[in-house]
């Protein structure tokens, strides 16, 4: 029976904050490809979901008046499209009879979710005093200086899963869910946009469940799990159990602002479909990866 595995990749996989060094994005994409490509060949279906951050940081630098929602839409068509054209590139010579999908994906949030009463995730450029003083937004001290905070809900409903499940099932690799989807909430029957970013991993896991994959692999800038990080204790795992994450978790073993909220998503994704592979790897690892011969397994 066909096996759909849901890949995703963050935004600095495609752009770094700062535009970054061509040359490294542009290997970093031909890991990324050849693992789709790979995974294909080993007679999996692919579903490529993509984080969006510098992108919509880079775009709300350039109009911070346009509504952050439709700035994820219109990233989620711009990295779909670069994705897209590249894959079906290779596919084509490799002779291989998929070819993508790109899809808008809206996600419901509840607009009462605690998120949008204390915002924490910073987004867009560094304000001088005049914005701080103008603008009608929710703004924190960073490191860096003052920015911009929006509310990150958790991933409620796929208002596109059905037509997701229909591509995947045409055998076509779907690239959806950018940015973590674009943040919709519902108010007396009507859909509307918010601005909110929802944690693209979150979204992934709850794709991942309800497309029941056998298999998330989220592809990042380390190539397994590390507790003891950059100390004399320093352990690469190749499994953890759902016991072990908790335990690690509440030791801070994950920081906040980066492993914790991938560590979340893969511990969600392995709970709620048991059997589940939940897989974190380097970009070119993720074949491997299923095979146990890198990366780490989490399962429940």
């Amino acid at each position: 029976m066909p096996r759909t595995v849901v890949y995703a990749l963050g935004g600095n996989a495609l752009s770094s904050p700062d535009g970054g060094d061509e040359e490294d994005t542009a290997l970093v994409l031909a890991k990324v490809m050849s693992d789709v490509v790979d995974l294909l060949e080993s007679g999996w279906r692919v579903v490529v979901t993509h984080g969006n951050g510098p992108q919509v940081g880079r775009l709300l630098e350039l109009d911070s008046d346009t509504p952050m929602d439709s700035w994820v839409a219109a990233t989620q068509g711009m990295i779909g499209h670069s994705l897209s054209i590249n894959l079906d590139s290779i596919l084509r010579r490799r002779g291989r009879p998929e070819r993508t999908a790109v899809l808008l994906t809206r996600v419901e949030v509840d607009g009462s979710d605690e998120g949008f009463n204390l915002p924490t995730k910073p987004v867009g450029p560094i304000l001088d005093d005049d914005s701080v003083m103008s603008r009608d937004w929710d703004i924190a001290e960073t490191i860096h200086g003052a920015r911009r905070v929006v509310a990150s809900p958790l991933p409620m409903r796929i208002l596109d899963l059905q037509v997701i499940q229909a591509l995947v099932d045409q055998h076509a690799v779907v690239i959806c869910g950018g940015g973590g989807g674009i943040p919709i909430i519902d108010k007396n029957s009507h859909y509307s946009g918010v601005p909110a970013v929802i944690d693209k991993d979150r979204l992934s896991a709850l794709l991942a469940v309800k497309l029941d994959a056998e298999a998330l692999i989220i592809s990042t800038g380390i190539d397994a799990v590390r507790t003891g990080f950059g100390t004399a204790n320093e352990i690469s795992h190749s499994s953890l159990s759902l016991d072990q994450c908790e335990e690690y978790m509440a030791a801070g073993e994950f920081p906040l602002g980066s492993m914790a909220p991938k560590i979340g998503a893969l511990m969600e994704a392995a709970l709620h479909r048991p059997g589940l592979s939940s897989i974190l790897c380097a970009p070119g690892d993720a074949l491997k990866a299923i095979r146990g011969e890198t990366g780490t397994t989490i399962r429940a």
